[in-house]
């Protein structure tokens, strides 16, 4: 009797490995699929901006101007606070560049599946913001040393504007560089239908090279 063989793996980015993905470069393309399947395969990942993210969502719903923000670092893990120590400024400053306290509000996002041709990524907000005169921003961070590039935040915020009537309707997307507290939105001469066709041409090499890194 022959064991049975396991089902394969089928093809799957998130919003920030397909990002990440479309931002590199000739064999670091298969090398970084082919991380993402292993990884995939066994079901392991670790996020260690967990807590930064939870102060910053506290210090937008209680209107606390960065007072959790200010306090994160000091009960997180020791090897995560020099992590966190290096977020904190730029978070703050891009907090305080919202405006008064007061005049914002914590909206819930919701996730969604977005599909590349046969590609499904998940499109994962950290969280929403509404204003005082009722318009809603739903926001990404970006937490790496690297500024996100122009290709990465092009593809993050199209793929949330794509589905913003799943994640937050009526709502402009936001990538938020979380180091330098700049805000990155969609350039208004950006043609959609370029950028559809552009992501569609990475997602069909993602699946050729997540096929034959088995």
């Amino acid at each position: 009797m022959t064991a049975p063989t396991s089902a394969p793996l089928t093809p799957y980015a998130t919003l920030l490995g397909f990002t990440r993905y479309v931002d590199r470069t000739g064999p670091t393309k298969a090398s970084f699929v082919g991380g993402l399947r292993k990884q995939r395969a066994s079901r392991h990942g670790f996020n260690p901006h967990g807590q930064f993210v939870k102060a910053l969502k506290a210090d937008i719903a209680f209107h606390t101007g960065g007072t959790h923000l200010a306090d994160v670092a000091d009960v997180v893990k020791p090897r995560w606070r020099p992590l966190y120590q290096a977020l904190v400024p730029g978070a703050t400053a891009w907090l305080e560049s919202l405006g008064e306290p007061a005049g914002i509000d914590l909206a819930q996002t919701r996730d969604a599946l977005a599909m590349l041709g046969d590609l499904p990524v998940k499109i994962n907000p950290h969280f929403g913001i509404r204003y005082a005169d009722g318009h809603a921003e739903a926001v990404r961070l970006h937490f790496d040393e690297a500024p996100p590039s122009e290709e990465a935040a092009l593809a993050t915020l199209h793929l949330m504007a794509r589905h913003m009537d799943a994640v937050l309707p009526h709502a402009e997307p936001v990538l938020v560089d979380v180091r330098r507290g700049v805000a990155h939105r969609t350039p208004e001469h950006v043609r959609s239908a370029q950028v559809e066709q552009w992501l569609a041409g990475e997602a069909a090499a993602f699946r050729a090279i997540w096929s034959t890194a088995a």
